[in-house]
C-alpha cells in the first residue's frame, strides 16, 4: 500500500472537539479493575510505538514503567482539548512523546514506520474505523503488533439496548458508540493474524463487553475487509 493512503481522511473533515467530556473525564477515578488491563497494553514495549487516539495521555505512567530500554513512544489525538492534557500528562510522567495532532483515519507517517500499535479504548469513537484499520496496517512493519483493549456490541439481550442508546450516549461520551462489532473488523481484516483475543471481566453495561488483544502484521500484502 502507497504512502498515498495516508491522505485519505475517510470522509472525516470536521473537528473533533468536546471540551466538556475532556475536562469531565479528567475528574474520573481510574477504575482500579482497567490497571491490568492498561499494562496489558503495554507490557515490555520496545521499539517504535504508536499509540492511536491517546486521549488524555492515560498510558504514559504505564509506559514509563513498561518501557525496556529502547522505547520510541509516539502519539496521535486529535481532540485538543485531551491534547493539552496529554501534553502536560507526558512532562509529568517524564516520557518522551511526539505527540501529533492527526486522526487515525489518516496517519501522518510513512509505511512500515512502527513496531508496535497500541488502541485503548479507541475504535468506539474513530469516525471511520475500517479506513482507521487500514492506516494501523499501513503503518505497522511486518511482524509487528496490534495490542487493543475495546469494548464492543454485545451477542445477547443488551445489544438492543446498546442500540437504542447510542445516539445519545454518542453525543455525551466524546463521540464513543457503544454497539460497534469492533474485534470482528480486526479479525476479518487479511493484514493479520490473530495473536490472542479474550474477553475480560471488566465493564458494566451499556459498555460492555470489553476484550483485549493483540494482532500481529502479516508479511505478505494489505487488503482490508470491512464490518458494518
Amino acid at each position: 500500500m502507497s504512502e498515498s493512503t495516508a491522505e485519505h481522511a475517510g470522509g472525516c473533515d470536521h473537528e473533533i472537539s468536546h471540551p466538556v467530556f475532556a475536562a469531565l473525564y479528567d475528574l474520573l477515578p481510574e477504575p482500579a479493575q482497567l490497571r491490568s488491563h492498561r499494562e496489558y497494553l503495554v507490557q515490555d514495549l520496545s521499539g517504535r510505538t504508536l499509540d492511536l487516539g491517546c486521549g488524555n495521555g492515560e498510558l504514559f505512567p504505564y509506559a514509563v514503567d513498561a518501557s525496556t530500554g529502547d522505547l520510541e513512544y509516539h502519539a496521535i489525538e486529535p481532540d485538543p482539548h485531551m491534547r493539552t492534557r496529554a501534553e502536560n500528562n507526558a512532562r509529568e510522567t517524564g516520557l518522551p512523546v511526539d505527540l501529533r495532532d492527526a486522526r487515525a483515519e489518516s496517519l501522518p507517517y510513512p509505511d512500515d514506520a512502527f513496531d508496535v500499535v497500541v488502541a485503548g479504548v479507541v475504535f468506539c469513537t474513530i469516525q471511520d474505523p475500517d479506513a482507521a484499520l487500514e492506516e494501523v496496517a499501513r503503518v505497522l512493519k511486518p511482524g509487528g503488533e496490534f495490542r487493543f483493549l475495546e469494548h464492543v456490541r454485545a451477542d445477547d439481550w443488551r445489544a438492543s439496548g446498546q442500540d437504542l442508546l447510542t445516539p445519545l450516549w454518542r453525543r455525551a461520551a466524546g463521540g464513543c458508540h457503544l454497539n460497534r462489532h469492533t474485534i470482528d473488523r480486526f479479525v476479518s481484516h487479511d493484514a493479520f493474524g490473530l495473536e490472542e483475543i479474550e474477553r475480560t471481566g471488566v465493564g458494566v453495561f451499556p459498555a460492555s463487553p470489553v476484550v483485549r488483544g493483540r494482532l500481529r502484521r502479516n508479511r505478505d500484502g494489505l487488503f482490508g475487509v470491512g464490518t458494518e
